[in-house]
């Protein structure tokens, strides 16, 4: 038996495929669905419904953004806790045995076999889904620009986070750059550089793998959930980060 069945649909969702804009919105821990093959991976409902299963508000902030930036919109249907999608297979990150003060038993101990049907499962789909989207747009002689979307826990073990925004890079700076430099002159929020991430955490591998490996302008953008838990907050968020976007776009 496979990690899905079939009446669980496929591990990764396009939304707005049509869309003209120049940006790609990616958004890899949208959802806490589990595959019911693995069960509640020996968690409580408390724990499944943190931000170590999902990131919460991302997917409806996302959702946001793509509409106003005519942005197509890509996603993993399925729990980070059972292949985080920003990770590569070789990553421990990838399949975590333990999510900050949780452990997680049904990762604990995985041979190479049940990582590996992980992997196909869930990771290789959304990989090869992003990868040909982003080859279709430059065969088409429109290069995108790869946004990722995250939310991230106000705190973290034990400790508050003052940062309310993070614009994440790697080596590619352009975008990060711009929107940071359109916040400082916004105000609104405390937004902060590679904060409370950075490349040294290993947060950079969906921006490596399509952004920085085709030359792609890109940017990852961490909002703390508290800000988005309701419709009015996503609102507010998208909307703003929508135009610090469109303020940061390097010509085409």
């Amino acid at each position: 038996m496979g990690i899905l069945t079939g009446e669980e649909g496929d591990p990764v969702a396009l939304e707005n495929v049509s869309a003209r804009g120049r940006i790609i919105l990616v958004c890899e821990h949208a959802s806490r669905l589990l595959p019911k093959s693995l069960g509640t991976l020996g968690l409580s409902q408390e724990a499944l419904a943190s931000h170590i299963a999902w990131d919460p508000g991302a997917l409806a902030v996302a959702r946001r953004m793509a509409k106003s930036l005519d942005a197509t919109l890509v996603f993993q249907r399925f729990s980070r806790l059972v292949y985080d999608c920003n990770r590569p297979p070789e990553s421990p990150a990838a399949m975590p045995e333990k999510s900050e003060v949780f452990d997680v038993p049904g990762n604990a101990g995985l041979d190479q076999a049940a990582r590996d049907a992980r992997t196909e499962a869930l990771y290789l789909p959304f990989r090869d889904t992003l990868a040909d989207l982003v080859k279709s747009r430059i065969a088409e002689g429109r290069a995108p620009v790869i946004v990722t979307m995250h939310s991230f826990t106000p705190v973290y073990f034990g400790k508050p986070r003052e940062v309310e925004i993070g614009i994440l890079h790697d080596a590619d700076t352009r975008i990060a750059d711009g929107m940071l430099a359109a916040a400082k002159s916004a105000g609104l929020y405390t937004v902060r550089r590679n904060e409370p991430y950075g490349p040294e955490d290993g947060v950079t591998h969906t921006l490596r793998e399509h952004g920085l490996a085709n030359g792609l302008p890109n940017v990852m953008i961490e909002v703390r959930n508290d800000l988005i838990r309701d419709e009015v907050g996503q609102g507010v968020v998208a909307d703003y980060l929508a135009g610090l976007l469109t303020e940061s776009l390097p010509a085409a």
